[in-house]
């Protein structure tokens, strides 16, 4: 198994017509996902890589049946493309720009309220379900097919953490970005509650970083619901009190939101912490070895 995302998805694209909706439409495809259809205004009637163009989400929609969207739109047309896509009932959105707005997203997260649309971003480089589906960048050549779920705030690091379990024959049944901005739609503790569901997960990476006080959530979350081995890692042990550093998201400011004080919350709830980013594999290994799940990792 996997979650939100699978062999049965039925994905359009939002922005299929643009520079980067038809690089990554191409690669979707070629890694097996069933991309049915895109949307770009003025633009239906015409095909990329085969995939048909229509006006709207919802005639999307309607013709193709599409449950998944991928949204490659530039940043002042990434909260209409989000709200046009939740209003046509798109049960998993995917939201790749970066850039948008903080008040835009404040009404994305606004109107979202009440709706079964899950987000996932902005500002992510998407879900893969190995051998499965990809819906997004990631990079499908280092990801396989396995046990262990992955969930980051930072796409690169995302990418880090599944190569060396990949390189260790350790597989991943989904790995999900949730992007670094200050506002996204899908947190950590949602995405780990659908790994602590996961029959088919047997432990969990995640992957944080300066801002926020949302790993320290997770952590209190893990301690007292999670019945699966976590580790972690926490990006941004150097970073300066108020400078940004990379994400937006990522800033400490106020006193709060520093590595040492993540690291000190999620070790206090007893959730094992990499102490650099070329030892989440090994932090992993030993985590699912004292778990007494490591061959059944290795299947």
């Amino acid at each position: 198994m996997s979650i939100l995302v699978s062999g049965d998805s039925r994905v359009i694209v939002q922005g299929i017509t643009g520079k980067h909706g038809m690089f990554h439409t191409e690669q979707m495809i070629t890694y097996g996902a069933n991309i049915c259809g895109g949307v770009t205004p003025k633009k239906a009637g015409t095909t990329v890589s085969g995939v048909p163009v229509f006006e709207t989400v919802e005639q999307a929609k309607r013709a193709t049946g599409a449950n998944v969207s991928v949204i490659f739109v530039p940043p002042k047309s990434a909260a209409d493309s989000i709200m046009e896509a939740a209003e046509a009932d798109i049960e998993l959105v995917v939201c790749i720009t970066e850039g948008i707005p903080i008040l835009d997203m404040l009404l994305v997260s606004r109107y979202l309220q009440g709706r079964r649309t899950r987000l996932i971003g902005p500002n992510c480089p998407g879900v893969i379900s190995p051998g499965k589906c990809k819906v997004g960048i990631m990079p499908g050549p280092i990801h396989k097919q396995g046990h262990i779920g992955v969930v980051s705030r930072s796409g690169t690091l995302t990418y880090e953490a599944v190569n060396q379990l990949t390189n260790l024959g350790i597989g991943q049944s989904t790995a999900v970005g949730i992007g670094g901005d200050p506002i996204n739609g899908t947190g950590f503790i949602d995405v780990l509650q659908l790994f602590n569901d996961d029959p088919d997960t047997y432990a969990v990476v995640m992957i944080g970083e300066i801002g926020g006080t949302k790993e320290e959530q997770a952590a209190a979350w893990i301690k007292q619901n999670m019945k699966k081995p976590v580790v972690a890692f926490i990006a941004g042990l150097t970073a300066p009190a108020g400078k940004r550093m990379g994400h937006a998201g990522a800033i400490i400011s106020g006193g709060k939101g520093g590595a040492l004080d993540k690291i000190e919350a999620i070790r206090s709830c007893g959730i094992p912490v990499a102490e650099t980013p070329s030892v989440i594999g090994e932090t992993l290994v030993q985590a699912v070895k004292q778990a007494g799940v490591y061959d059944k990792c290795l299947g």
